[in-house]
């Protein structure tokens, strides 16, 4: 069978990873963004907007794409709009589809949101038990996933196709631009405390620095995604996916610090917060960008410090089970230094932040 997929947020840190993937398997890839200059030359560009159905549906016209993977969403003032705009965004691909009866197989990539809930309320409340096992219940609170889901259900109802969910906790990863990077996010802060003098300060709560947790390496992700795309024993399933190791920031972050070429500061007993500690810092990263000759001179568009201090000062310990995803028959594993010392290293070969040894 000639796999066609169309890979809705090919531009993103999943999305990227994922159609890459597909790539190097023979897939032919759609990469589906509002801006698709940046996308390799392996990738077929498809522009769009997934929240204008009319741009969509000229967008999509004559594809007829065997699988779909949502790897995208969109950030709203309040948990209500994000329901409405990112379940629409589902709804609008389906519906603009020529053929969405010939689709095999669709898969949507949430996280570990499902169980802690969303942004405006996030890990209020009761703490939920640890590890975060897919047969928990749905929090009974306003949660995108959630919508999005919804949609993805009633669609594969509808025109006969199977489905996967994907729950990664915080994805490590190349993309440029995107969002929720914190890989990214900690290498521009390492690169101004090394260029500055900032101390390398763990911006987390003391449950995070001191508490068991783990992380899913973007590579780890689209093997997942690829295997339950593939694979009958994946079909119509949810899953976690982390990289399948657990460590505590206290041991990473010393860690992290030696590939800069820093000492980690002492840790000061309480979060704080990265996103004020980088704030008024514009000036210092386009000095660095010059002296170094790097390719991108304003800090915002290479650091997300507001999602990074969102995971990192949760006041509740998050450790994600893979038991399913085993016995199903994913066995992938990812070494978590690996998956940030490999995003260095592409990072600096890439023009990105300056090498490791300057």
């Amino acid at each position: 069978m000639s796999h066609r997929a169309l890979v809705v947020g090919a531009t993103g840190i999943v999305g990227q990873n994922l159609a890459n993937r597909l790539v190097a398997e023979g897939w032919s890839v759609y990469g589906l963004a509002r801006r698709v200059e940046n996308l390799p030359g392996t990738i077929i560009p498809v522009a769009g907007d997934a929240l204008d159905p009319s741009s969509l549906r000229q967008a999509l016209a004559g594809l007829e794409p065997t699988h779909v993977f949502f790897t995208t969403w969109t950030r709203r003032a309040t948990e209500k709009e994000n329901c409405v705009a990112n379940s629409t965004m589902i709804r609008n691909v389906f519906e603009a589809l020529p053929k969405p009866q010939s689709l095999v197989h669709g898969s949507l990539v949430t996280g570990l949101k499902h169980y802690l809930g969303p942004f405006e309320a996030y890990a209020q409340g009761a703490p939920p038990q640890t590890p975060f096992r897919e047969v928990m219940p749905r929090l009974d609170l306003e949660n995108f996933y959630y919508n999005q889901e919804d949609v993805l259900f009633e669609a594969a109802r509808r025109f006969g196709f199977s489905w996967t969910v994907h729950r990664p906790h915080t994805v490590i990863g190349y993309a440029i631009g995107n969002l929720m990077n914190m890989g990214t996010t900690l290498a521009v802060y390492a690169t101004l405390c090394r260029e500055t003098g900032l101390p390398f300060v763990f911006p987390g709560s003391p449950m995070q620095w001191n508490g068991l947790t783990d992380v899913t390496d973007a590579r780890q992700l689209a093997s997942q995604i690829l295997w339950a795309a593939s694979n009958p024993a994946g079909r119509n399933e949810a899953f976690n996916v982390v990289n399948g190791d657990v460590f505590r920031w206290n041991w990473l972050w010393p860690e992290l610090a030696a590939w800069f070429g820093i000492e980690a500061a002492a840790y000061p007993g309480h979060a704080t917060s990265l996103e004020r500690m980088l704030n008024g810092k514009e000036a210092d990263w386009t000095a660095i960008s010059e002296k170094y000759g790097l390719r991108e001179k304003t800090l915002h568009r290479l650091a997300s410090a507001w999602h990074t201090d969102a995971d990192l000062g949760r006041p509740v310990e998050c450790v994600t089970d893979m038991s399913k995803s085993r016995k199903f028959g994913f066995t992938g594993y990812r070494y978590t230094p690996d998956s940030f010392f490999d995003l260095f290293e592409r990072l600096s070969a890439e023009g990105y932040i300056p090498g490791r040894n300057r």
